[in-house]
């Protein structure tokens, strides 16, 4: 499978510019290589930052490369997704979760 083209990679360094500074709402995915749940989320996550493109980027942070921001954000799990708007976290969700929820989430949240 090719690489996301949706969904982009982030890092500690890029955080700020990515997220906190971002002009329109980010949903972060916290994630780790070796995490089931996360691989099982990939491809939903996929589709949402297809679907909801202009309204919401998508991003992941691999919480072992990047610790930094996972300690910072109370990260104790993943997947852990935050939606952040204007610079602030205003949601969370951990776990692998359907699709209709997801959205349902991002919709009630932003």
């Amino acid at each position: 499978m090719a690489e996301s083209k949706a969904v982009r990679e982030i890092t500690d360094g890029s955080f700020a510019s990515d997220v906190l500074a971002a002009p329109s709402p980010v949903l972060v995915d916290f994630t780790a290589s070796w995490c089931g749940p996360c691989k099982a989320l990939a491809p939903i996550l996929e589709d949402l930052a297809q679907e909801n493109a202009g309204k919401v980027t998508v991003v992941k942070l691999d919480v072992d490369a990047n610790p930094e921001t996972a300690v910072r954000f109370g990260i104790r799990s993943v997947p852990t997704l935050f939606l952040f708007k204007d610079g602030q976290p205003v949601g969370s969700q951990v776990g692998l979760l359907p699709k209709a929820r997801l959205q349902a989430w991002i919709d009630d949240t932003l």
